[in-house]
């Protein structure tokens, strides 16, 4: 993509998989997206310069997947001032700990965690976010949303008995 509005990170190769919901989700609203393998332990700082070069190309927000201790989307947060959205993912010991990292940040540096394992809703927080400037990208959203409600909600009047 060119001119990604969202950049994806992830530290290991091994997470891209867990990753696809959200590519696909981003797709299909539209939004342009890059993903990148830079370990915050590793390749501090590559993961420091990445970020600076997404910044000046107009990344918007970054969107970080880690498990275990899970600090890449910390890392990332202290680096950056564009929102970043951490994707806690299970390494193996359920992702509690990943969560717990992701959402335990001190205050000054956010970093807005979605579910373990939630890349789809990482998309879907991604193009909200974005949505508050872009129309375009509010009118996707939007009728995205009028599709998945009109499909999938089931309303049932407690008056009638238990018959839908």
């Amino acid at each position: 993509m060119a001119n990604p509005t969202v950049a994806v990170i992830c530290g290991s190769r091994s997470d891209l998989p867990a990753l696809q919901a959200c590519f696909d989700q981003l797709d299909a609203l539209g939004i342009g997206w890059e993903a990148s393998v830079i370990s915050a332990h590793r390749q501090p700082e590559a993961l420091r310069a990445y970020l600076a070069e997404a910044e000046a190309a107009g990344v918007a927000l970054f969107i970080g997947a880690a498990g275990m201790a899970a600090h890449l989307p910390g890392v990332m947060a202290s680096m950056t001032a564009r929102p970043v959205i951490g994707v806690p993912l299970d390494a193996g010991s359920g992702g509690t700990d990943a969560l717990l990292s992701m959402a335990q940040m001190p205050p000054g540096v956010p970093v807005a965690t979605v579910a373990i394992g939630g890349a789809r809703n990482a998309a879907h927080l991604a193009a909200r976010i974005l949505a508050l400037s872009d129309p375009a990208i509010a009118e996707r959203v939007t009728a995205f949303r009028a599709t998945q409600a009109a499909g999938g909600e089931v309303r049932i009047d407690p008056r009638a008995g238990s018959k839908p």
